[in-house]
């Protein structure tokens, strides 16, 4: 396919202004506090509302994989599924890979997704709520607050205040599913590393500017960021949903922008200050490069990029997850154990 936006040189070069809008901080720290959510009816009583993970283990018929099946309480306590992979006979505390999916996929089945666990490290995938009818089945609902009148898809959900959007909901899920590992005996809380391809790619940058601490990020070809460029030069889903919905409310540009900048991945790539790996696709039609590169070129920790200039949307596939496996592999053997200063 070919190049549909800017060149290599203008995307290296390429910084938008990031508006910051009104109470942006504020709204994030009260967003992640552990009260109450407004506008959100309480749970009932049950294993969800005590506020605690779940983790049952799962036969898989893989003898070298420990695989549990994980509950974490996530925004407002509503449950968020996933999957905890371990390599079998760890001896000592591992360092975690925290894995957020793509759009329409979910966690998928349990024997799946061995990488992580297959080169010694824990592995922690999280369903994305309301997703996976695309490729991998989920099991995670959603909450659906706001949604009428929106464009099919996810990016519209809620979109008419920060209060009700979907990925108010999806941030703090990923949020929450970080504490949890960190808060499990065999693995390192100083060894925390969060990555995803394209929606996940956003969300692990979110969590880049919301969690501190972080050993490491990889954003793959991320989705999520520079929402009015990507709106503008996008011709294909997910982005289009935007112009969709503001072909129809033509009143309303203005006040969805607004919206979606509390959400912006790259401006909550400013906050970051873990190590960081990315990688851009230039003919990526789905998550246009300049939109990648505005989060590369903004996020505020130390950075490295690979680039993949006749790809698309697919990236740089099993070339790149070689080059993770080794950044990975490099990041943790650098850092000491933090586990022994954690109770």
């Amino acid at each position: 396919m070919p190049l549909t936006d800017l060149p290599l040189a203008d995307c290296r070069a390429h910084r938008p202004e990031l508006p910051v809008p009104d109470g942006f901080d504020a709204f994030w720290a009260r967003t992640l506090g552990r009260g109450p959510v407004d506008g959100f009816p309480a749970l009932p009583d049950g294993p969800a509302s005590a506020g605690k993970p779940v983790y049952t283990l799962v036969d898989t018929g893989l003898p070298q994989i420990r695989t549990y099946d994980v509950t974490v309480p996530g925004f407002a306590g509503r449950p968020v599924r996933g999957w905890l992979r371990l390599p079998a006979g760890a001896t000592e505390p591992l360092g975690c890979v925290v894995e957020f999916l793509g759009y329409g996929r979910g966690r998928g089945l349990a024997h799946e997704n061995l990488l992580w666990a297959s080169a010694g490290h824990a592995h922690l995938i999280m369903d994305t709520r309301g997703q996976g009818w695309s490729a991998a089945p989920g099991g995670t609902a959603d909450i659906d607050a706001g949604a009428a009148g929106t464009v099919p898809g996810f990016v519209t959900r809620g979109v008419e205040s920060p209060e009700t959007y979907y990925y108010r909901r999806v941030f703090t899920d990923a949020v929450r599913c970080v504490e949890a590992v960190r808060a499990r005996p065999e693995i390192d809380p100083d060894r925390i590393v969060v990555t995803g391809v394209s929606q996940g790619g956003g969300i692990a940058l979110a969590v880049s500017g919301l969690v501190p601490g972080l050993a490491g990020v990889m954003p793959d070809v991320p989705f999520l960021c520079d929402f009015r460029r990507a709106a503008e030069v996008s011709g294909r889903p997910p982005y289009t949903e935007i112009a969709e919905y503001l072909r129809l409310h033509r009143d309303r540009v203005e006040s969805v922008f607004t919206t979606l900048s509390y959400f912006d991945a790259a401006l909550l790539a400013t906050r970051a200050t873990a190590p960081a790996l990315f990688s851009i696709a230039m003919m990526d039609d789905i998550c246009p490069p300049s939109t990648c590169f505005a989060a590369y070129n903004h996020y505020a920790g130390p950075k490295d990029v690979r680039v993949y200039e006749f790809n698309g949307h697919e990236g740089g596939t099993a070339h790149h997850q070689r080059e993770q496996l080794d950044w990975v592999r490099s990041l943790f053997a650098g850092l000491p154990s933090g586990r022994a200063g954690h109770s």
